[in-house]
């Protein structure tokens, strides 16, 4: 037991607020010195450093409890504070259980409840979720966060995306789970950072934040900032971009990763098939878990992520006819016209009949007559761009002659002349897109000039207005990504038509509105086209996607046409996605640009791209590994957890508060709905939302809220048929600021170290109502009782505290005669009372041991074992004594990890509440 002054989950009070302890250490000339978190109203959560030799610093003691008579009818004020209490009190680490699984506007899918299983079961909540293309990841990650903010580890929050997807995921995390996140894009960080003084950091200005991998990789701008944070979660989105080392978005996942409790990672293509750079992204889950990285099993990793395809048993069983199956990908050919045989006869007979003989110079001789090949596949455009910038930097006369043909044969053929133009614009008629019309589509290609030029002549084509067309490329700024993706997606919006590239192929979802899809030109990957597919097939699709995509053939002899690599790649990837739900088993590649890479070296080496694609895959133990996690079968549902609660439900709670602690409010309630002008302390808790929302609905000035599931879904699905995807009516979750707001109205109803006495309608002896907590070294609770002390005091008895409030019916019947209670009577009885909460929390203490400790134990052995297994074999050289550095300063970093996880220091006690029997 620790001997300093003040113990790990003391209660203190420093400068007139309540704070609880973290650690206390001796220091040289100040005393000692507290590390502590705020407790009280206004400094909840906060980290604050005291110093006894400067400050006042006031232990908190249970046995100095003052006891007070309750007034409120119904003991209203001490039902909703033992609630409040109830709810603020962090569920311990011992309970794996889930708390809010079925709280929220989701349909309840156990298979998206899986990855918030496996992240609670573990040490610390640190997983990959490697789902494929939409099963519903973001969800997924929502209810993790939701976890741990009931688990008080969720305080702090970071989310990293993908630039196009900020809003969406904002969106989703607000509408469906109630959890604000600030979204900092690069309007939103320069505009916190004009209201902050210059040099302070602009992370710790607001507590959840969403930021771009753009714009947070920037280490010489937010290095230094990022440094000095310590975050609860990171969650950081289509992770696998994460990979290369030495690149900006490594070096920062490397400078999150150590500085949070929670890290979750997330994508649908998790690996590039390369065993050592998958084992480099589960170390920033785990240092410690593989030894080898290359040679490593499912085994070893098992806790640390979780895999699933469509075709999965659990996902397919509870899908059902929920999510329509996508209709065949359509190839339509298009015959080449006799100005684009020329090109094709040129492509033919100059660069790519003999590769060694080709005009084509430099290291990439054999490579670049298939990127001319594969742009002029994409549009004449395209490939008169490629020749031009290659022209840029050509000094070969005879590579420079050849180029200058091949622009001006590309150059010659005008916008009626290209047969897939033409050919795209009579496949969209055939959709139904054009004047007035609400038919959409979204046309895919590789190529920027390709979707510029699309964009500009097509839509008039199809009768339709520049307010009908967007054209999203990787050249566009993260807010008009956004602004596109959001338009979009709104139903009663003008957009029809959205050309865009594989900038929209991670992430995005464009399948609110629109089931249609034509890729113009097909990358030559099978992962890619999936992606690209993934962006209207995915869960909440209404309708049967609908697939085409536009085949150029030639008949020029040995020709390299669509036919050659694109059509058979469409079929292959849909065989694939119907009988294994991801195509990525097929090449055994992972990674688009090695796909890409494997079939041009297969027609170089002369094979057919069927010979290619039906060659044994390489053998890849990541292939198996992730087999072996889609093909697990699960039969059990995951544990719920053990909430103790007063009341029938959140809603229950909502309206008696405000009635108790808001009588002020004008609410208009109409049974489903409550309305009403938010007072500027509940506005304050609204500020992380998106302006434009709060300003558009006018939330500042009349808040609407409903419990209603039905009445929130329509909203949300009206939201998509104006100019916002927000709705202006709000679900209350658990978490929604609103909850939370009433929930510290209730606490600061009572004065520091007061506790009511509650009269019951029943002859009972006085019962103490009082929380045990013990704690970690972080202040996380490792064991957490709800204790009702009776028979005293000579004969002391601990029972369960919310059965004996349900015995007692402490409900809302309940009538207040307003008798005066024996406080001196009961006075008496506190000491005994807070001693016999003390023995038995310790006895509680004991028998939670093995609960907390088996699992840090585990976690020691395995450490020592990843170290022997690491350290064995290595050499005396150089980089061997570097290695034995990184080994050892990682083990001891997991030891002062599970250190401060192990139960430590003195028990907080508080005395709740008094039942003392009406006789």
């Amino acid at each position: 037991m620790t001997t300093t002054p003040f113990a790990p989950g003391a209660r203190i009070e420093v400068r007139d607020a309540e704070w609880m302890v973290r650690t206390c250490t001796p220091t040289e000339r100040d005393g000692y010195m507290i590390k502590a978190v705020g407790v009280s109203d206004f400094v909840r959560d906060e980290d604050a450093v005291f110093f006894t030799g400067i400050d006042t610093v006031k232990q908190l003691r249970p046995e100095d409890t003052e006891l007070v008579a309750d007034t409120t009818p119904a003991f209203a004020k001490s039902r909703l504070f033992l609630e409040s209490v109830l709810r603020r009190t962090p569920l311990p680490r011992t309970e794996h259980g889930l708390a809010l699984a079925d709280r929220f506007l989701l349909d309840p899918l156990t298979y998206q409840q899986r990855p918030a299983e496996l992240a609670l079961r573990g040490l610390r909540p640190r997983i990959l979720l490697a789902d494929v293309v939409g099963l519903g990841k973001t969800l997924e990650i929502g209810l993790i966060l939701a976890e741990l903010i009931r688990r008080g580890r969720g305080e702090r929050i970071c989310v990293v995306t993908p630039q196009q997807v900020l809003e969406q995921f904002q969106h989703e995390l607000w509408t469906r789970f109630a959890i604000p996140l600030v979204r900092l894009d690069s309007v939103g960080i320069e505009r916190i950072q004009r209201d902050i003084p210059a040099g302070r950091n602009p992370f710790l200005y607001y507590k959840r934040i969403i930021i771009s991998v753009d714009t947070l990789k920037n280490q010489g701008k937010y290095g230094q900032h990022l440094e000095n944070m310590h975050w609860d979660a990171v969650v950081i989105d289509e992770s696998h971009n994460l990979i290369n080392e030495g690149s900006l978005r490594n070096r920062l996942a490397r400078t999150l990763a150590p500085r949070t409790d929670a890290l979750l990672l997330a994508s649908a293509t998790p690996h590039n098939g390369n065993a050592e750079s998958f084992a480099q992204l589960i170390s920033l889950l785990d240092p410690a878990a593989i030894a080898n990285p290359k040679d490593y099993s499912a085994e070893q990793i098992r806790h640390l992520y979780i895999r699933r395809t469509k075709n999965s048993r659990e996902v397919r069983d509870q899908i059902g006819g929920r999510w329509p199956d996508r209709g065949p990908s359509v190839p339509i050919r298009c015959a080449a016209n006799a100005k684009e045989e020329r090109i094709f006869q040129e492509l033919t007979e100059v660069w790519l009949a003999d590769p060694d003989n080709s005009p084509a110079g430099g290291r990439d001789r054999h490579l670049f007559p298939y990127t001319l090949l594969k742009a002029f596949l994409s549009s004449h455009k395209a490939l008169a761009s490629t020749a031009g910038r290659r022209l840029d930097n050509a000094t070969d006369p005879r590579e420079i002659d050849a180029l200058v043909t091949l622009r001006k044969l590309a150059e010659d053929i005008g916008d009626d002349e290209s047969t897939k133009r033409r050919t795209l614009i009579d496949q969209l008629r055939q959709i139904g897109v054009g004047r007035g019309r609400a038919t959409r589509a979204v046309v895919f290609s590789e190529s920027i000039p390709t979707l510029e030029w699309l964009a500009e002549t097509v839509p008039g084509e199809l009768g339709l207005t520049a307010d009908q067309v967007r054209l999203m490329h990787g050249g566009c700024s993260d807010q008009r990504q956004q602004e596109i993706v959001e338009e979009f997606s709104l139903s009663d919006s003008k957009v029809r038509l959205l050309f865009t590239g594989d900038v929209a192929s991670e992430g995005v979802n464009l399948h609110r509105q629109c089931h249609h899809l034509i890729h113009y030109d097909l990358p030559w990957s099978l992962i890619r086209i999936e992606q690209r597919n993934g962006r209207i097939d995915r869960y909440g699709q209404e309708h049967p996607p609908q697939f085409r995509a536009l085949i150029l053939t030639s008949a020029v002899e040995g020709a390299k046409d669509d036919t050659t690599v694109a059509e058979k790649l469409l079929k292959r990837e849909e065989e694939a996605h119907r009988n294994l739900g991801t195509a990525e088993p097929v090449t055994g590649e992972f990674n688009a640009k090695k796909e890409e890479d494997r079939l041009i070296q297969a027609l170089l080496d002369g094979k057919t791209v069927e010979q290619s694609l039906d060659e044994t895959p390489p053998a890849n133990p990541l292939a198996a590994l992730f087999e072996t996690v889609a093909n697990e079968q699960v039969i059990e549902d995951p544990p719920r957890a053990r909430v103790p609660t007063l009341f029938r439900d959140t809603e229950a709670f909502v309206r008696e508060a405000l009635r108790t602690v808001a009588p002020d409010l004008r609410i208009d309630d109409d049974g489903a709905m409550l309305a009403f002008e938010p007072p500027p302390d509940l506005v304050h808790r609204l500020s992380a939302l998106p302006a434009s929302y709060l300003r558009r609905h006018r939330i500042t000035e009349r808040m609407k809220v409903t419990f209603d599931r039905d009445l929130a879904r329509r909203k949300l699905d009206e939201a998509r048929r104006t100019k916002t995807m927000w709705p202006d009516i709000a679900y209350l979750s658990d978490l929604h600021p609103m909850v939370e707001w009433l929930v510290d109205k209730v606490q600061i109803q009572l004065v520091r170290q007061q506790a009511p006495v509650i009269t019951v309608a029943r002859p009972m002896d006085p019962t103490f109502l009082i929380q045990g907590i013990y704690s970690n070294a972080l202040g996380q609770p490792t064991v957490v009782e709800w204790m009702a002390v009776t028979g005293l005091p000579g004969n002391p008895q601990i029972r369960d505290m919310t059965e004996v409030l349900a015995e007692t019916r402490v409900g809302p019947d309940m009538i207040n005669t307003l008798r005066r209670p024996d406080v001196d009577g009961l006075r008496e009885l506190i000491v005994p009372a807070v001693n016999a909460a003390r023995a038995h929390l310790d006895r509680r203490r004991d028998e939670y041991a093995e609960r907390v400790t088996a699992p840090l134990r585990e976690h020691r052995d395995r450490v020592r074992r990843w170290e022997q297994q690491t350290l064995d074999g290595l050499g005396d050289d150089r980089h061997a004594q570097r290695r034995r550095r990184e080994v050892g300063d990682t083990v001891a970093e997991q030891e002062r990890l599970l250190q401060s996880l192990e139960t430590t220091g003195e028990p907080l006690l508080r005395i709740l509440a008094v039942l003392e029997g009406d006789a």
